[in-house]
């Protein structure tokens, strides 16, 4: 069957490592994945693996030590001059983890989400950009006279809003949200989740998700990367990877999500993830099990996965 599905953005490869003193940290470590026009990708693992680091790495915040990252099929991390850098710049863009330290606390919320506007020269005057501030506070839920106050006087939900208005303004095509919900309260991720998930059916966006509540990512996301340790182990749609998780430590996480049943919850079994659980006789490979599931396995692996999900 041919994949009509549009590419967005093609990883390849993709490596950020870090020199610490005599060490070397290999944040991520040759990650390969596509994301469709349209499409939330969620981003999973637990802290350290390398999630914020790719999100960066992806949308240049850092520059790759190796591999290859392409946005419309141009390479984000090739020589460009200011002009072409401040086009891919209006074209992807980013919400940041903390609503508290991403806001400039000296600036007003108009300036704040005019950044970009005045950057990119998207209003004649001071007039229309105004009105396009209004436009997006109200887009976002808050109101316009919201604009001539400060961060200082929000909440974290009402500041993640901003965040977003921020990142819409310059019409991006692509959003990477980097744990945006992370630092709100439960009862405010939810709204903030909802308002991402209108806007990208109102405007046709792209997300990545990065994100360490599977739960949240689960109800967003079209399909999920699990990463650890800096690589790719799993991907596969959001369904099919709750539905049938395949390596030990996408099983390990999964297991790890709460139920809402305590009875349940008392006798359920957590599952450990631990590296003996793997097949150490070879370098796995990323490789695709059954169609668009990919797993991290070596030969072996890959037999006996493939071997245990043929349909009989």
């Amino acid at each position: 069957m041919t994949d009509t599905r549009e590419k967005l953005v093609e990883i390849k490869n993709l490596k950020q490592h870090f020199k610490v003193g005599r060490n070397v940290v290999k944040a991520v470590d040759g990650l390969t994945f596509d994301i469709y026009r349209g499409e939330t990708i969620g981003l999973v693992g637990e802290s350290g693996c390398g999630k914020s680091t790719t999100g960066r790495t992806v949308i240049r915040l850092y520059d790759a030590t190796d591999g290859q990252v392409l946005f419309e099929g141009e390479d984000v991390h090739g020589k460009k001059s200011v002009k072409e850098l401040k086009k891919f710049n209006r074209k992807m863009q980013m919400i940041f983890q903390d609503p508290y330290a991403s806001l400039n606390p000296r600036m007003t919320v108009a300036d704040i989400i005019a950044e970009g506007i005045d950057i990119h020269e998207l209003a004649k005057n001071d007039q229309e950009r105004m009105e396009k501030v209004y436009e997006l506070l109200e887009t976002v839920g808050l109101n316009r006279e919201h604009a001539n106050r400060f961060p200082h006087e929000f909440s974290g939900g009402q500041r993640q809003r901003i965040g977003i208005a921020r990142a819409l303004a310059v019409d991006p095509d692509f959003i990477i949200a980097d744990e945006p919900i992370s630092a709100l309260d439960v009862s405010i991720q939810a709204q903030v989740v909802n308002l991402m998930k209108k806007l990208q059916r109102e405007k046709g966006l792209t997300y990545l998700f990065i994100a360490h509540d599977l739960s949240m990512v689960k109800y967003i996301s079209d399909r999920i990367g699990v990463m650890y340790a800096g690589k790719l182990v799993e991907l596969a749609d959001s369904e099919e990877l709750y539905r049938n998780p395949m390596h030990p430590y996408t099983k390990a996480l999964l297991s790890a999500i709460p139920l809402p049943d305590p009875d349940t919850e008392r006798t359920r079994k957590r599952l450990v993830f631990d590296q003996s659980q793997l097949d150490d006789s070879e370098e796995p490979e990323f490789r695709e099990v059954t169609p668009d599931h990919w797993v991290s396995c070596t030969t072996k692996e890959f037999e006996k996965l493939k071997e245990l999900n043929t349909v009989k």
